[in-house]
C-alpha cells in the first residue's frame, strides 16, 4: 500500500486553502437570502439583478477597460525596457536605468500612489493637464506599475534566446527592426502573453493606486467592492466575483488549450523532420551504390 507523504498532504491543504473560499463564494452567489451568511435556498435573482445595478456594472466595465489598456501599454514598454537591459550591454547610466525599471517591484504602493498624485497635481498647475483625475490617470499609474513585471519576465526570456538565429538573419540582409518583429517577437511570444495576463490581473485587482489617482466618476471595481464591504457584503458582489472567476477560468483554459495544440503541432513537425531525415539517409547510400561503376 502506497503511503501518503507529508508533501502530498501539504499540497492538498494548500490547494484547499486557495480554492475552497472561491468555491464557497460561487455557491453563495446563488443564495436566495439577502444575508450572505444565511443560506436561503437556490436562486439566480442576484445575477438577474446585476442588470439593474448600474453603478456596480459601470465599475466593472471601467475596470476591464483600464486593465486592457494597461496590459497593452505595459507589454510594449516592458518589452522595450527588457530589450535595452539585455541587448544594450554598455551605456552610461545602465545601472540606474535597471534600478528605475525594477523599483516599482519593491516600492510600497502607498508611496507610489502618493508620488503619482503629487505629480498629477503639479502637472495640472504647470501645464493644465490633467484637468481632472480619471481613467487616464489610473491607466498611467497602472502602466508604470505593471511594466516592471513585464520587463522582468521578458528579460528572463531574452537572456535564454540563441543570438545566432538573429545574427544569421542580419547576415542575410534583414534589417534590425525586421529581425525584431519577425524573429525575436515570435520567440518571446509566450513571455509577452504571460506579461500581458499578469498586467491585466494586477490592474484589475489594484485598489491602492486607483484610490490615489482616481477622481469623481472613475470608481473601479476594487474600490466599489471595498466601499460596499465596509457596510456589509452584498449578494451582488458574490455574483460579480463569480462571473469574473468564470471569465478568468475560461480565458486560462483557452490559453492552455491553444498552447497545447501549438506544442503538439511543433512536436509532430519535429518528428516528421526527423523521420524524413532518416529516410533520406537510407536512400543516399543506395543511390551511391547504384551510381558506382561496376568492375568486371
Amino acid at each position: 500500500m502506497k503511503r501518503f507523504k507529508f508533501s502530498s498532504l501539504m499540497l492538498v491543504l494548500g490547494l484547499l486553502f486557495i480554492y475552497l473560499p472561491m468555491l464557497i463564494l460561487v455557491i453563495y452567489s446563488f443564495n436566495a437570502s439577502k444575508l450572505v451568511t444565511v443560506w436561503g435556498g437556490w436562486s439566480v435573482k442576484w445575477y438577474i439583478g446585476l442588470a439593474d445595478n448600474t453603478q456596480l456594472m459601470s465599475s466593472v466595465v471601467r475596470s476591464l477597460e483600464i486593465a486592457c489598456y494597461t496590459a497593452i501599454a505595459a507589454v510594449a514598454l516592458g518589452t522595450l525596457a527588457a530589450f535595452v537591459l539585455t541587448r544594450v550591454t554598455r551605456f552610461k547610466g545602465r545601472t540606474l536605468f535597471g534600478g528605475l525599471v525594477t523599483a516599482p517591484l519593491v516600492m510600497p504602493e502607498v508611496i507610489t500612489g502618493l508620488s503619482l498624485l503629487l505629480l498629477f497635481v503639479a502637472m495640472a498647475q504647470m501645464i493644465g493637464w490633467p484637468q481632472e483625475r480619471g481613467i487616464v490617470t489610473i491607466w498611467i499609474a497602472h502602466t508604470t506599475f505593471c511594466a516592471a513585471y513585464v520587463a522582468v519576465v521578458v528579460s528572463a526570456r531574452l537572456r535564454e534566446l540563441d543570438l545566432s538565429i538573429e545574427e544569421a538573419a542580419m547576415d542575410l540582409g534583414a534589417r534590425p527592426w525586421k529581425v525584431f518583429f519577425l524573429i525575436t517577437i515570435p520567440m518571446i511570444a509566450p513571455s509577452l502573453a504571460a506579461g500581458g495576463m499578469m498586467s491585466f490581473a494586477l490592474s484589475l485587482d489594484d485598489l491602492v493606486l486607483a484610490s490615489f489617482v482616481s477622481g469623481p466618476g472613475s470608481t473601479t471595481l476594487p474600490m466599489e467592492v471595498f466601499s460596499a464591504v465596509r457596510l456589509g457584503v452584498k449578494p451582488e458582489i458574490n455574483a460579480v466575483a463569480s462571473l469574473i472567476l468564470l471569465a478568468v477560468s475560461l480565458v486560462t483554459f483557452l490559453v492552455w488549450f491553444f498552447s497545447r495544440q501549438a506544442e503538439e503541432r511543433r512536436r509532430r513537425a519535429i518528428q516528421q523532420a526527423i523521420e524524413e531525415g532518416a529516410a533520406d539517409s537510407w536512400k543516399q547510400p543506395d543511390a551511391r551504390r547504384a551510381a558506382a561503376p561496376v568492375s568486371v
